[in-house]
């Protein structure tokens, strides 16, 4: 069974793109997290800021997840829900990409 899951890409003013997603992201729908963010990654202009992924509405990341944040840590910022910061701190994500804890 699928974990739900939504994931939206939204255009920035700025020639950026944002991935919001909401739900849990695990095993399950790793390949739809996968495709939106490799998508708004590749379609970004080079020059732009960062790909904001928006991580405000997610309550669970399980390490495919997190492997898949860190294959783009390059080109990504996250915003986080404050209860995924401390997952992305241990990994050493932080250490990567900007990680900014949502305002909820």
């Amino acid at each position: 069974m699928t974990t739900p899951l939504t994931l939206d890409t939204v255009g920035r003013d700025d020639g950026s793109r944002a991935v919001v997603a909401t739900g849990e992201i695990d095993l399950s729908n790793v390949a739809s997290f996968t495709t939106a963010l490799e998508a708004a990654v590749e379609g970004s202009d080079a020059e732009a800021p960062r790909v904001e992924v928006d991580l405000t509405g997610v309550d669970y990341l399980d390490s495919g997840g997190i492997n898949v944040l860190f294959t783009h840590a390059d080109r990504i910022r996250v915003v986080a829900n404050p209860i995924l910061v401390p997952v992305l701190t241990i990994s050493g994500f932080t250490e990567l990409a900007p990680v900014e804890p949502a305002r909820v």
